[in-house]
Formats: structure tokens, C-alpha cells, sequence
């Protein structure tokens, strides 16, 4: 039976993680280096895709200060998309991430605008080229906004609807002693809603770009979580701002299903190379792997940089909140320090292996990695907490 020499017993609850329990009974039907090369396939998918992301809405929408903030960029810094009163966008217009080139948001101008027409917007906007769309509108949503979204649908791709500047429309309603926050978003969903009935039961989603960790910024990522496949899904979670607690948390339990997977690759390379060969491999591997997994927590100097910028706080208060053992930053240094150093609280990893290199190098890897992890998150819980991040 191929499985018969596998690496772990699902049942014996080795992981403590449900995801990662579940792949590793996905690879028990393998042999070993079949499983390894399935693993390596799965990483090299991940670290390669690419994520084009299109916005688009008619001018005073916010579609360029929502692009900004996705990419946990102010609006008057050097990547930032140009906002204004007036229509700025005459061209579909890319914007990398800062930190992740191989994602882009792309600012579509607004359909039916003079250059755009309603009835070729797909095709002059090149439909086919991006992931999914994100209609916005900072009032209600027109009559080409119902035609784009039937005619996406049509090509079977991903859109969705948002309604932006809610910050602005609880500013101006708390001047009125009714004010009742809650009843107010009822309302200005419900009519969104209602003008979107021909779409058939489509979501709006109601964001302030200036708190992404409040309203419908979350839900509308848990939606894209769920719906986007896994290694663009892996993807974008990695590439959005830290805006909340709730998404420190959706970051870590992608970090750790990734931490598993390298940890599982690097076995071939110690079946092949040996022991000596394996570790070198190793040490560079987990170097890699946590100066990835800051930028994705936010806890890197660019990514600080940006987040003093838009909290409007000090740099050095929020780096001084760091006291961890990698706070110092990701390098051979710190890095062998946390390798020298005990083994994970709260994580048994067991293997049905022979003790072979192969088995040692995944166990060893995936314990470095975790530990790294579990540094880098209180790290980041406490630059939330220094930023007055929930």
C-alpha cells in the first residue's frame, strides 16, 4: 500500500491544528518522496501566484483611497493611487503592494464614463485579467453598476458590492439626537439591497477605509477567503494590512498551515543531501520563512514605518512594544538563538517514519518555525496594542 510508510497518524491528534491535520491525511496515500514532491508542487504554487484585484466605481466613490488602504498605504505617500474630486483614473491602472509585488489593485475607471461605455466596459477593461471585482459606490449603486455585475457574473467571475465613506454618513447622522448607529447601517444596507434585487441576492458590504477593523471590511475578507481558491486565498490574506486582532489571527492559522508545509519539504532535501547537507538548508529555510511571515504580520521596519504613519504614532513607541527574542529583527543571529533554544509548549509532533534525516528535518524545521511564529505574534498583539489597534 503506498500510505504504509507514511509520516503521520491523524488520529493520534499529532497536530494540533484541524487544517494541518487534514493535510497530512491528504499525503498518507503517497510514499514519501511522492508526498515531499506534492508538497514542494503545493509551496511553489503558493509563493508564485500572482493576485490582480480590479476596483471600480464612479468618481467620489473612494475606489483610490480604498486601494491604498488594502495595501496599508496613507493616501499621500510615495505608492499611494491619486485621489481627488475629479475623475483621476482614465486608464485600468495598477498598484503593487508595497511589500509583495506579485499582488496589484488595479483602479478601473468608473463604468459609463466617457471613455468607458457601459455596453464594451469588460472588454476594454480586459475582464479576464484579473481575480476578482469590487463595485463601489459612496451613495447607491447605479443602473451600470447593475449591468457590470450581471455581465461579470455571466463570465463567471467573482464580484462584489461595496458601499464606502460609512465613517462619513455616522459623522454627519450623529448630529441628530435620533442617531442610533446600528439602525442607521440597517438602513443604508437595506437600501443598497433593495437596488440591487435584479443582481439576485447579492451582499453589500459597508467599509470606511479609514478603519478597514470596523463595519464589513472583515466579513467581506472571510467572504473572499472562502470563495478565492487556496493559493490566491493564501495570498491575499498575507498581503492585508494587520487592521484588527481578528485579522492577526486569520494570518497566523494560514502562517502556521505554510510553517507545516516548508517543514514537510525541507525532508527531501535531507533524504537527499543528508544530514549536514539539511541543516545549512535548514537554517536558511526558517531565516526565510519568519522575515516572510513579519512583513505578513506587520512587524518588519517598512511594515512599522507605514503603520506609524497611518495611526499617527511615534516609530520608536511602536517598535519599543517588541520584546521579544526576535525583536531585534529576522537574521542569523536572532535566528540561531531560537534555534538553540527549547522546544514548542503545546506542540507534539510525532512521525510513524524510521528516524531518518528526513524525519529529523521536519520535525526540527517545523519546531524552529513554530516557536518563530508564536515570537513574532505577541510581537504583533503588541504593536496593536501600542498603534490603539483593537
Amino acid at each position: 500500500m503506498a500510505g504504509a510508510d507514511c509520516y503521520v497518524n491523524p488520529d493520534e491528534q499529532l497536530y494540533e491544528d484541524a487544517d494541518i491535520r487534514s493535510m497530512a491525511e491528504d499525503y498518507k496515500k503517497y510514499k514519501p518522496e511522492e508526498a515531499q514532491s506534492k508538497v514542494q508542487e503545493r509551496l511553489n504554487r503558493m509563493e508564485n501566484v500572482t493576485l490582480n484585484i480590479a476596483v471600480t466605481g464612479m468618481t467620489g466613490s473612494g475606489k483610490s483611497t480604498f486601494i491604498n488602504a488594502i495595501r496599508g498605504l496613507r493616501d499621500d505617500e510615495e505608492m499611494s493611487a491619486p485621489t481627488g474630486v475629479t475623475e483621476t483614473t482614465m486608464v485600468p491602472t495598477a498598484y503593487p503592494h508595497p511589500s509583495m509585488p506579485n499582488v496589484k489593485v488595479w483602479d478601473l475607471p468608473g463604468c459609463g464614463s466617457l471613455k468607458f461605455r457601459a455596453k464594451t466596459y469588460l472588454k476594454d477593461v480586459r475582464l479576464f485579467d484579473f481575480d476578482l471585482f469590487i463595485i463601489m459606490t459612496a451613495d447607491r449603486f447605479k443602473e451600470n453598476d447593475i449591468m457590470l455585475a450581471k455581465a461579470i457574473r455571466k463570465k463567471k467571475r467573482l464580484f462584489y458590492f461595496v458601499r464606502s465613506k460609512i465613517d462619513t454618513d455616522i459623522r454627519n447622522e450623529m448630529k441628530k439626537t435620533t442617531f442610533n448607529e446600528q439602525a442607521m447601517l440597517s438602513k443604508i444596507r437595506q437600501d443598497c439591497e433593495r437596488n440591487l434585487e435584479r443582481v439576485g441576492g447579492s451582499r453589500v458590504f459597508l467599509i470606511s477605509s479609514f478603519e478597514l477593523g470596523k463595519y464589513d471590511f472583515p466579513p467581506l475578507m472571510d467572504t473572499l477567503r472562502h470563495q478565492l481558491p487556496e493559493h490566491k486565498r493564501y495570498v491575499l490574506i498575507q498581503s492585508l494590512p494587520l487592521c484588527s486582532s481578528e485579522m492577526l489571527d486569520i494570518k497566523l492559522k494560514h502562517l502556521r498551515s505554510m510553517a507545516w508545509l516548508t517543514a514537510f519539504g525541507t525532508g527531501a532535501i535531507a533524504m537527499i543531501g543528508g544530514v549536514g547537507v539539511s541543516l545549512a538548508c535548514d537554517f536558511a529555510i526558517v531565516v526565510g520563512f519568519l522575515r516572510s511571515a513579519a512583513k505578513s504580520l506587520g512587524v518588519d521596519d517598512d511594515s512599522l514605518r507605514r503603520l506609524a504613519m497611518r495611526v499617527n504614532k511615534p516609530l520608536p513607541q511602536l517598535k519599543a512594544a517588541m520584546t521579544s527574542k526576535i525583536a531585534e529583527g529576522i537574521c542569523p543571529k536572532t535566528v540561531g538563538a531560537l534555534c538553540s533554544a527549547g522546544t514548542v509548549h503545546g506542540m507534539v509532533i510525532k512521525t510513524l517514519f524510521p528516524i531518518t534525516a528526513g524525519a529529523i528535518s521536519v520535525v526540527t524545521t517545523y519546531r524552529f518555525l513554530s516557536k518563530g511564529l508564536s515570537y513574532l505574534a505577541t510581537d504583533a498583539r503588541a504593536v496593536l496594542r501600542a498603534a490603539d489597534i483593537d
